[in-house]
């Protein structure tokens, strides 16, 4: 049931983001750096905040995967194929990061700053893979 949530809520922002047009996928570095520093200091205090936000940070970047997604399905240039790879590769890190989320969301006042800073990082990694395959598929 939630899972259905916030499939239709992703629906949503992919077609707010697709009316703006690319301008998500030009500042997304900007705003990977205020994210993840806004994640490293929530405090265990205010786990459920920090969780809350990871979720966003993931939401959001579901929106510009499918995003890049839907570009590339247009695409029919020999690069196609680098660009795919990199969208698997994007996905694992994804995987990865969603994965860390959890953890965060479990994580006890001991292990809660290894736990945020395993998640800080995860993201960090799918910003730059996102990155990456943003730039070869716009060769």
């Amino acid at each position: 049931m939630i899972r259905r949530a916030w499939i239709k809520i992703l629906g949503v922002a992919l077609c707010v983001i697709a009316a703006a047009g690319p301008v998500a996928a030009q500042t997304s570095t900007q705003t990977s750096g205020d994210t993840t520093d806004k994640m490293k200091s929530y405090s265990v205090e205010k786990k459920n905040e920090a969780v809350a936000h990871g979720k966003k940070m993931m939401s959001d970047m579901d929106v510009k995967i499918k995003e890049l997604e839907a570009q590339m399905s247009r695409d029919m240039s020999a690069a196609k194929a680098d660009t795919q790879r990199g969208m698997k590769e994007m996905k694992e890190k994804r995987a990865e990061t969603a994965k860390k989320l959890d953890e965060l969301g479990k994580a006890s006042a001991q292990s809660w700053d290894a736990t945020k800073q395993g998640f800080s990082d995860a993201y960090k990694d799918l910003q730059k893979s996102y990155d990456k395959a943003v730039a070869s598929f716009k060769k």
